[in-house]
């Protein structure tokens, strides 16, 4: 739901935007020009395409990216998270092992859709020019003069919805507290302390008998963007990348570039990531609800706990 204070904001930032791309485009430096083509991501490209791009990006994204592609320009000062300075070449969102270069599928998809919660909207482009503007973002980063993209991150087709929703949530929980075990440094925990000791006895075979003070809270990481990086608490915090069950495996799948955010793909199989992503997606259901303060209050009111002794056999 939008609410009124929230899309006078966005109406704002949108107009905002769009005047400060006018002026930056009017007053700004010069458009680059390419007399010869450029191989890039292993690719040759036209010259005719970069011109093209380079024009089609000074008025849609110099704005924000900058006219370097530094993520310093004219409109990018206050937001937050900053635009992405592309001269890294480093990408969050790209169905591809993190840290490699990304395919074109996944320019499309995240200049089409744009990133949640961020000052990255959503462009409805022509496709032609679509197509001009990632050829030409490439450019700035010199990765893609000797480097190609990773092949895509694809999973086996989702089994649970033949297994039922609440099988697939509840091995899902298992999974995250568990196996990934993603509240131990990064993400909130979402079940008791008593759970993740049963959870992780059960499937990783570990006695995990403390925990961090901030175990309900997500940890700030060190990035490769020059700014630590919060992950999400899923019960709070917009998804950047889409909150659909396929757009969360995808993401938990690859990981995400530049960030202590792991690629899974081939260290879980493929059931548990689907399992984790219905997971999120039950977590992400309960976003501004009474039932996310229930949860909330119920776990950061747990009295003192201590692990149970270890049992016969146990090291």
């Amino acid at each position: 739901m939008t609410f009124p204070g929230q899309l006078r904001d966005l109406v704002c930032r949108c107009v905002g935007l769009a005047a400060l791309a006018l002026v930056s485009a009017c007053s700004g430096p010069a458009v680059p020009r390419f007399d010869q083509p450029l191989t890039l991501g292993g690719a040759p490209v036209p010259a005719a395409r970069l011109n093209r791009g380079a024009a089609a990006y000074t008025q849609y994204c110099r704005a924000c990216h900058g006219a370097a592609g530094d993520g310093a320009g004219t409109a990018a000062l206050g937001l937050r998270p900053p635009p992405r300075d592309l001269r890294l070449g480093v990408y969050k969102f790209a169905a591809v092992a993190a840290g490699q270069l990304p395919n074109d599928a996944d320019f499309r998809r995240i200049i089409r859709y744009g990133l949640h919660g961020t000052a990255m909207l959503a462009w409805d482009l022509p496709d032609a020019t679509l197509e001009d503007v990632i050829a030409y973002v490439k450019t700035f980063s010199p990765r893609w003069r000797t480097e190609t993209p990773g092949e895509p991150v694809t999973l086996a087709p989702d089994p649970w919805p033949a297994r039922g929703e609440p099988t697939a949530i509840e091995r899902g929980k298992r999974v995250y507290h568990g196996l990934a075990m993603c509240a131990v440094a990064c993400h909130p925990a979402y079940v008791t302390r008593a759970e993740i000791f049963a959870f992780t006895s059960e499937l990783s075979k570990m006695r995990i008998e403390e925990f961090r003070p901030d175990l309900y809270a997500a940890v700030a990481k060190p990035s490769d963007y020059g700014v630590p990086i919060v992950p999400p608490d899923f019960t709070f915090n917009v998804m950047r990348s889409g909150e659909k069950v396929a757009d969360i495996a995808r993401t938990i799948a690859a990981g995400v570039g530049g960030t202590a955010m792991p690629t899974w793909k081939g260290v879980l199989p493929d059931d548990d990531l689907w399992a984790m992503a219905h997971y999120v997606a039950s977590l992400i259901a309960l976003r501004g609800s009474p039932a996310a303060d229930a949860l909330h209050a119920r776990l950061l009111g747990q009295g003192p706990w201590t692990a149970p002794p270890p049992g016969p056999g146990a090291p």
